[in-house]
């Protein structure tokens, strides 16, 4: 079994291209990131039942979402790492998903207009004899927002398929008053918390640590 570090350092030393990562997910937002951050990756469906257990917290939620992602392919990759991450919006301890239609979405803006929620991130990076777990806050403070502001940005449709029915890379950025933390866990995926777990993990490999 490889120890801490070994694949990483391996390949430090031979100077051979960092094995790329596989994504265990199909999102877009999160292929865009680790493109940004220069990470080579692969992309694949996790093949895990994402379930949420009624009364958990969602923290733990979202870290067992995580790990689920990522196991489920594991198995199947030999030294490739796998990362799988979920994302949750949570405001007052209730969790914000992705909304199932209109009037739904139109809830969650009227319920976050001019308050500050948390997005909150699970993050589970797995290797050969190893796993990391660990999950990132980030705190979103929202504009107060009038009818019309909510009715427009519903009809441009980016509400679809958006925990918390809003992209911050979008349109969504206009509802936006402050942000305390990582932006880009807004996004999708918390790239200070990977940046830093590769920068250990994989010493001189990805061009970090």
């Amino acid at each position: 079994m490889a120890g801490r570090g070994d694949l990483g350092r391996a390949e430090a030393v031979s100077g051979r291209a960092p094995t790329p990562l596989l994504l265990a997910s199909t999102s877009p937002q999160r292929s865009v990131i680790l493109s940004q951050l220069g990470i080579p990756f692969d992309v694949a469906r996790p093949r895990y039942d994402e379930k949420d257990v009624p009364g958990a917290d969602p923290i733990e939620l979202v870290r067992a979402h995580a790990l689920g992602k990522a196991r489920s392919l594991a198995g199947e990759t030999a030294n490739r790492p796998v990362l799988g991450i979920d994302t949750t919006v949570l405001l007052d301890e209730q969790v914000f998903g992705k909304p199932a239609d209109e009037n739904a979405a139109r809830a969650m803006l009227v319920r976050l207009a001019g308050r500050t929620h948390e997005v909150v991130s699970g993050l589970c990076l797995i290797g050969p004899g190893w796993e990391e777990l660990e999950h990132e806050i980030t705190r979103v403070t929202f504009r107060e927002l009038s009818a019309g502001e909510i009715d427009a940005y519903l009809a441009a449709d980016e509400w679809r398929g958006r925990a918390g029915a809003y992209a911050i890379q979008g349109l969504g950025a206009r509802q936006v008053a402050n942000i305390e933390g990582d932006y880009l866990n807004v996004v999708g995926l918390p790239a200070a918390l990977l940046v830093n777990i590769l920068a250990r993990r994989f010493p001189g490999v990805y061009g970090l640590g």
